[in-house]
């Protein structure tokens, strides 16, 4: 069986800049991949890829087993690829049902007397939002009265109604506190035992471990390291994701350096010294 999305030594230039270098990632109906790495990585560049935004300059893209070189997100919309961006695309002050319709409004009725079909799109959105775990007590009340925890949960309902087989989460959970990111992972979950593959972005090794299958680490635009999570304990995820060796070897210059850290040096025994 082939996998949902599969990436093999992608590469993406601007000019003589280096976006993304030599990058292959899987992800499978049913299970979610982490992509991890700081600010710079390259992680918006791989989500730009995967979304239809920007073609990719070497290396193979395939869906379900198909090669293919996106030219737009529409186009990734139509393989099945939907993105939830971390400032997501919403209009608070618009209805959850509204939003959760956002340019796919159905309507009723024909010609002059065609109107959007209001009290389907309420019915439809509740029950999207339920099947998916999230019980809100008014689909009327504006987006944004909801949670940022919330919204990105009515955003990834939204993808799985709407037929996607895959869904990239970019930073879900950066702006959001210990339960907020709680309640996100929790549907991220639900997301992939819906039997979708995740693509899921992140810069938090905990948050990652907590739900990913497999974990891929980007470092200035490479890959630093790619994982599977049998066998691999957190400690080890997280010692790479801080760069387990650069943080040694600062540790160590630190260790040598500061006020009063070497007593027998000139500068510490003062003026009278020499």
């Amino acid at each position: 069986m082939s996998e949902l999305v599969e990436l093999t030594g992608v590469s993406k230039f601007y000019g003589n800049i280096r976006a993304l270098e030599d990058v292959s990632l899987q992800v499978g109906a049913g299970e979610i991949t982490c992509v991890l790495g700081d600010n710079g990585a390259g992680k918006s560049t791989l989500i730009k890829i995967i979304a239809g935004l920007h073609r990719h300059d070497a290396g193979t893209f395939r869906i379900e087993g198909e090669e293919v070189a996106l030219d737009s997100p529409r186009d990734a919309l139509d393989r099945g690829i939907a993105t939830v961006y971390q400032d997501l695309a919403v209009v608070p002050l618009m209805p959850v049902w509204r939003n959760f319709f956002l340019g796919s409004e159905p309507t009723k009725g024909r010609g002059p007397f065609s109107r959007l079909d209001v009290d389907a799109m309420r019915r439809t959105t509740h029950s999207a939002l339920l099947r998916m775990g999230i019980d809100l007590r008014d689909v009327d009340q504006p987006i944004g009265t909801l949670s940022g925890g919330e919204r990105q949960c009515v955003a990834i309902a939204r993808a799985v109604h709407f037929g996607a087989k895959v869904l990239v989460l970019d930073e879900p959970t950066a702006a959001l506190g210990v339960k907020q990111s709680g309640v996100v992972l929790k549907y991220v979950a639900a997301a992939r035992d819906a039997g979708l593959g995740v693509v899921l972005i992140t810069h938090n090794p905990h948050h990652a471990y907590l739900v990913g299958d497999r974990f891929v680490l980007l470092k200035r635009g490479t890959m630093a390291a790619s994982h599977v999570k049998e066998g691999l304990e957190l400690e080890e995820l997280t010692r790479q994701m801080a760069g387990g060796s650069e943080l040694e070897q600062l540790s160590h210059e630190l260790g040598r350096t500061g006020p009063g850290a070497d007593s027998g040096s000139p500068e510490a025994e003062g003026p009278g010294g020499s």
